[in-house]
């Protein structure tokens, strides 16, 4: 009987210990997160201050191949391909990871709401007001039925609580300005970010600070309309000269930005400046005066041409790339062809070509005479092959020359790396370059890269 009794004990006793460790186990879990990146490079900026925010509070942060209690999804909805890629997401994450419960949050989750509810493990849907109060509502929403999260936008300056610190990229986005208030008539953006509204002055230069000393040496700025940045009369060439002078950043990178809304002064600025880099991305959207208009653009493919020319003499060896919109409604064979002259002319060094979607509440789905999606196609590729011209035209003048790479990862035995004007080489060295930079020989083109030598 005493020997049973003792097995008894430590049969209770081994129970005990197995019990803890599950309990522990799920105490674990319930703090582990998955984080997903969709769409442009301010997700991207508002993902890594997210990311940081949790680990902060104690979560565990993993890859998607782990098993998560959370999986986070910050979505985009820019175009319909953006709103399938959340779709096709969530079910292939429910498929692979079933016990984890998900959480969609930014643009389309600001403009779809309560309908993306609908979709397997979705427990949770935040808007873009309320993201940044994710860790709260996590540690709430586990013991409470899925809802939808909505908060109010407003145009007040605003602040982030914490450094967006990018372990996963060389280079760090810091996000300085949100929303647009231009409203063009393909564009649903201004309902899913609000007005305008800038960045409160001293908060970037805070985050940047923390940027520089965890090792980051390449910032992009980024937004939604980044140059209508203006706080207490500051304005975006301001805020360039400030991270200018912070030690450790020896580069900064301009994100998009609207043509109608980059003055002069950061041209000027490209021009003298050591640490800018000689880089624009101006989205024309299309090459016709008659499709701009309708498109709400505010500007003529005159006043292109002049800026977008004025800036390739002003600066040297710059690389200007745009996006381009096909098959807005009311598009002619005439209107494409212009574009396609305006394109071959003007010196850009690649372009983003988009197909024309309908957004729920932009104005051009109301539009008369929609394009055939097939004519779309066809057009899509004509500007796609003209893209890969000019940007083997734009690499064919640094054949030879030497230009200066910060390396990121080694990728097939071969280093690779940005060049300040935004051209991809390639290395072989022994030797660990991540964010190292170093002057390199660009021998040839491949691709849409460069081979170099050290």
């Amino acid at each position: 009987m005493q020997t049973f009794g003792q097995a008894g004990i430590f049969i209770e006793s081994w129970n005990q210990k197995l019990y803890i460790k599950v309990c522990i186990q799920r105490a674990i879990m319930k703090k582990t997160i998955a984080l997903y990146r969709l769409g442009c490079r301010l997700n991207q900026a508002e993902s890594a201050v997210i990311e940081r925010q949790f680990e902060q509070s104690g979560y565990r942060i993993v890859d998607s191949k782990t098993q998560a209690r959370w999986v986070i999804i910050n979505t985009c909805t820019v175009t319909e391909k953006s709103d399938r890629d959340t779709r096709r997401i969530v079910n292939k994450l429910f498929r692979q990871h079933p016990k984890a419960k998900i959480v969609l949050v930014g643009c389309q989750a600001q403009i779809q709401g309560k309908e993306l509810l609908d979709l397997p493990n979705v427990h949770l849907v935040v808007d873009n007001a309320s993201k940044m109060q994710l860790v709260d509502l996590l540690d709430k929403a586990d013991t409470h039925p899925p809802k939808f999260v909505r908060g109010k936008i407003d145009r007040a300056p605003f602040t982030l609580p914490v450094a967006g610190i990018d372990r996963n990229h060389t280079r760090a986005n810091i996000k300085i300005q949100d929303g647009c208030s231009q409203y063009c008539t393909f564009c649903e953006i201004p309902f899913a970010r609000g007005p305008a509204k800038s960045r409160e002055f001293d908060d970037i230069l805070n985050e940047a600070q923390q940027l520089a000393r965890a090792g980051h040496r390449e910032i992009v700025i980024t937004g939604i309309n980044v140059g209508t940045f203006e706080f207490k009369g500051r304005h975006l060439d301001d805020v360039i000269k400030a991270l200018e002078t912070i030690e450790g950043i020896d580069r900064i990178r301009l994100s998009s930005l609207e043509p109608t809304a980059i003055a002069h002064k950061v041209v000027e600025l490209m021009h003298q400046s050591k640490k800018l880099c000689r880089f624009l991305h101006l989205p024309i959207q299309y090459g016709s005066d008659r499709i701009l208009k309708a498109m709400r653009r505010n500007y003529t493919v005159s006043d292109m041409r002049q800026f977008i020319e004025w800036v390739h003499k002003r600066v040297p060896g710059i690389a200007i790339g745009t996006d381009i919109i096909v098959g807005f409604p009311g598009e002619t064979q005439d209107d494409f062809q212009e574009t396609v002259s305006l394109i071959s002319e003007l010196p850009l060094s690649y372009l983003h070509v988009f197909s024309y979607s309908e957004r729920r509440r932009h104005k051009s789905r109301l539009f008369p005479d929609k394009v055939d999606r097939k004519i779309i196609t066809k057009e899509s590729q004509v500007l796609r092959s003209l893209s890969q011209k000019k940007r083997h035209a734009f690499l064919e003048q640094f054949t030879g020359k030497t230009e200066t790479v910060l390396f990121e990862q080694k990728k097939q035995g071969f280093w690779n790396g940005l060049t300040d004007n935004y051209i991809r080489v390639y290395v072989k060295s022994d030797k660990d370059l991540a964010n190292v930079m170093l002057q390199v020989e660009l021998q040839r083109i491949d691709g849409q890269a460069m081979i170099g030598t050290l």
